[in-house]
């Protein structure tokens, strides 16, 4: 497979880009290589912390990105350059699963239209609908970046998939993406059958920024007094901008989604937004009243600096009387959901989460 390299705004991104792209490389290669032969290329050595061992393989993609250069998601100040490294990441090990079809489409905003990718399940009958956010700290990701995790869901969960291109900071500070995500949400409820889908069960879900924006969108629909969500799929999300937790601390740096990289995103996402780090509107754990929220399906990693405000958001919902079904993967990291190509740990929690999207939305 031939990569292209996406255009970066400095000869520093350029290069950050090929080192993106070598890396890929190295990725492309790790399901192919037996468990033995893994831990005889890690000299046997694991990671264990906080009482979690480190999945193998991705032990030893970490140490392919450490041996090209990288460390962490983002690895420039430049948001373009940063933006073209993870567009190059997801092309260099991306599967095109096959769906029965995928369509663009261009629907109404509060700013002006938003891109859509819809992804149309095998077989005739209405299916529910998951209106995904894709993952980037607000700042980067695309519909391009989660292409294979959207078609992975719309194939094994047997669901539609609206994939909504919300704006990006900083161009648009908080609460612009948020915004966008309910309209796509909205979008969907009065659209969904035309689109071939259920309209009376549709779930919204994303990654990290995008389970944020999921979180945000269940709250604003509870309050705006509209059809809820039938459930959120939150993969490992941010919601306390304000947090300083444990998990912060012994992750900082070395698994993929480093301290560095949460300051970054949420400087460019907050800084001059006119907002703070807790209000409820960008933090859904700071709400006061989580009652009457969606149920939820809250999926976190044990290697990841979000893994605790993740927990505490599963916790305070199922305090509050939502139904969560929580689950941890103690032996992940940040972003595994867009990592199982790679097999190992990742794909197996990635199928079983999937496959729990499937049986919750049959119930309902």
């Amino acid at each position: 497979m031939t990569t292209s390299l996406p255009a970066a705004t400095s000869v520093a991104g350029r290069k950050q880009a090929l080192l993106t792209i070598a890396a890929g490389a190295t990725l492309r290669a790790l399901p192919r290589i037996p468990d033995p032969v893994k831990r005889l290329l890690l000299a046997g050595r694991s990671v264990t912390l906080d009482g979690n061992t480190l999945d193998t393989t991705l032990q030893l993609m970490l140490a392919g990105q450490r041996a090209v250069g990288l460390d962490g998601l983002v690895n420039t100040d430049d948001v373009g350059a940063a933006r073209a490294q993870l567009e190059a990441l997801a092309a260099s090990f991306r599967q095109q699963i096959p769906v029965a079809a995928v369509t663009e489409l261009t629907i109404p905003g509060p700013a002006g239209a938003i891109r859509a990718r819809h992804y149309r399940p095998l077989g005739a009958g209405a299916r529910p609908m998951l209106v995904f956010y894709h993952g980037g700290g607000q700042v980067i990701g695309s519909l391009d970046s989660h292409d294979d995790l959207c078609r992975k869901i719309c194939r094994d969960a047997d669901v539609h998939v609206l994939s909504v291109d919300y704006r990006l900071a900083p161009e648009h500070k908080a609460p612009a993406g948020s915004d966008d995500a309910y309209a796509g949400f909205s979008w969907a409820q009065e659209h969904a059958a035309e689109l071939g889908a259920d309209p009376e069960v549709i779930a919204v879900g994303g990654d990290s920024a995008g389970g944020n924006l999921a979180a945000l969108v269940a709250l604003r629909a509870r309050d705006e007094d509209i059809a809820p969500p039938a459930l959120q799929l939150l993969f490992y999300p941010v919601t306390d901008y304000a947090a300083q937790t444990r998990s912060q601390i012994l992750f900082a740096s070395g698994f993929f989604l480093t301290k560095r990289d949460l300051e970054w995103f949420r400087a460019h996402y907050l800084d001059g937004a006119g907002l703070d780090a807790a209000d409820p509107r960008v933090s859904p754990l700071r709400a006061e009243d989580l009652s009457g929220l969606a149920p939820a399906l809250v999926l976190t990693a044990g290697f990841d600096p979000l893994r605790d405000e993740g927990r505490q958001y599963a916790d305070a919902m199922r305090a509050a009387g939502v139904p969560v079904d929580y689950r941890e993967y103690g032996s992940l990291v940040h972003g595994f959901a867009n990592f199982f190509p790679l097999g190992g740990g990742s794909a197996v929690a990635t199928t079983e989460a999937i496959s729990a999207l499937r049986a919750h939305l049959a119930r309902r």
